[in-house]
């Protein structure tokens, strides 16, 4: 059986978990989530605690069940902490603002690249080289996160470019000195 998918959910206060058929419904402090799930996993509620089953041992319900737990468990980390992804930019001349709800930024190119947040998800610039990224959905966060990066992906010679701020850039040599063919 599923190691991830047998480990029952705690909710904690505050958070309020319905699931009607197959749609599964997470109401907390930062906002509302909902995920479908499959009809074949049953998700049962008891008082504080979520349990997740699956009917047999067929393939698909085995990849399911650890699946839907995952997702659910994100959901309610979502609503009560949020997720966070911080993105850093190096290079010269390189920088970022924050102008209202659109993100400005500089990055060698003839123009300006604008993205703006939208209702769940919110961007911060601490500093001039630093994006910080937050949100209640996991994927959504990821997502907006991996299209800021998309603007400008580090290059391996310099490291000029937008990583995330746990990433390691495998740096390269550059072009070989004169000293080829006499």
């Amino acid at each position: 059986m599923s190691r991830i998918g047998r480990k029952p959910i705690n909710i904690p206060t505050g958070v309020d978990v319905q699931v009607n058929n197959s749609v599964v419904t997470v109401k907390g402090p930062k906002g509302t989530l909902t995920q479908k799930i499959n009809p074949n996993i049953k998700v049962l509620l008891e008082e504080n605690l979520i349990s997740v089953t699956r009917p047999d041992d067929e393939k698909e319900n085995k990849s399911l069940h650890g699946l839907t737990r995952t997702l659910i468990a994100n959901m309610i980390e979502g609503v009560t902490n949020g997720f966070k992804k911080e993105l850093e930019v190096n290079g010269v001349g390189y920088r970022v603002q924050k102008q209202g709800k659109n993100l400005i930024m500089n990055l060698g190119y003839s123009h300006q690249v604008t993205m703006s947040d939208t209702d769940d998800i919110t961007i911060e610039v601490p500093s001039p080289n630093k994006i910080i990224i937050n949100g209640a959905d996991k994927q959504k966060v990821g997502q907006f996160a991996a299209e800021v990066r998309e603007k400008r992906p580090p290059e391996p010679y310099k490291g000029k470019g937008i990583k995330y701020v746990d990433e390691v850039i495998r740096r390269k040599e550059g072009k070989a000195g004169k000293g080829g063919k006499k």
